[in-house]
């Protein structure tokens, strides 16, 4: 049996999805603050907190390995007791989500937490999996409220190219790595198959609606204001420091994608075909 925490989020809900059509028990465990997690046979949805180690035990109990994914830059976790608690349930494989920043900016305070935990996985004693992501393409779904009532992006950094990823390739490489010991003590980088702007991604959002976006182009006092409704004042400002200024390899597309999943990693203009619904 497989245990998959933040089972309702962009990539957790997809990897529930894989791993039970592959025909996986699987544990699907979230805070209970939003949506429910899949429905679906052979899912056992439960409630726990990644901040109460304590509350995993029932979700753990008979589990084999386990898929963590802490919110927010993990600040709120202690990563020894969860792996403890882990590892005394007798789980024997961990896949960690992390972000690509906490290789590349693991002294930053946002993501200083991750690079830590990164640590704390790797000395528990359990096979392990580390799963470093690029930005999420699903970051656009920001630009819905915009782009339905006005046919307009409003971004920062309008010409800054990053290899986006799709959700999806994260959650099947997830399930690759949840289920195949092949990938033991790997760490792979995950991106999208070529860096894009935003100006760039506006223009393929607005060719799969059918028309045109404006796009007008935030200055950052801006973009961090209207971040901060959504996230702590740290991962605000990190986000942005990568989205400005990113650093030579956050410019660059991994290969570890296509090695893990066998095939290329989805474009942004297929992410946007398949998710275009959501704009209109």
């Amino acid at each position: 049996m497989i245990v998959v925490t933040g089972a309702t989020g962009n990539v957790g809900r997809l990897l529930v999805e894989s791993l039970t059509g592959a025909g996986h028990a699987v544990t699907a465990v979230s805070r209970g603050v939003s949506s429910p997690p899949p429905s679906l046979p052979g899912v056992a949805p439960m409630v726990a907190d990644l901040a109460d180690a304590a509350s995993l035990a029932p979700a753990l109990k008979g589990a084999d390995a386990l898929f963590l994914l802490v919110s927010g830059a993990g600040a709120h976790v202690d990563g020894e007791a969860v792996l403890r608690a882990a590892a005394d349930a007798g789980v024997s494989r961990i896949v960690l989500q992390s972000s690509q920043a906490a290789g590349t900016r693991p002294e930053a305070v946002s993501h200083a937490p991750l690079a830590a935990l990164e640590e704390t996985v790797r000395s528990s004693g359990l096979e392990w999996t580390v799963l470093r992501p690029a930005g999420f393409t699903t970051n656009s779904f920001a630009w819905i409220p915009s782009i339905r009532s006005q046919r307009t992006v409003f971004s920062p950094f309008g010409d800054v190219a990053l290899p986006a990823v799709d959700p999806l390739d994260i959650a099947e490489a997830a399930a690759a790595a949840l289920t195949d010991a092949g990938h033991a003590g790997r760490t792979y980088v995950l991106t999208g198959p070529a860096a894009m702007s935003p100006r760039q991604r506006a223009e393929i959002l607005g060719a799969a609606l059918g028309e045109p976006l404006e796009f007008v182009e935030l200055d950052r006092a801006r973009a961090r204001e209207q971040m901060l409704r959504q996230m702590p004042e740290p991962v605000a400002d990190g986000t942005l420091d990568i989205l400005g200024q990113p650093l030579p390899e956050e410019l660059r597309v991994s290969p570890d994608a296509e090695k893990v999943l066998g095939r290329p990693a989805t474009s942004f203009a297929s992410w946007a075909s398949r998710s275009v619904d959501a704009f209109r």
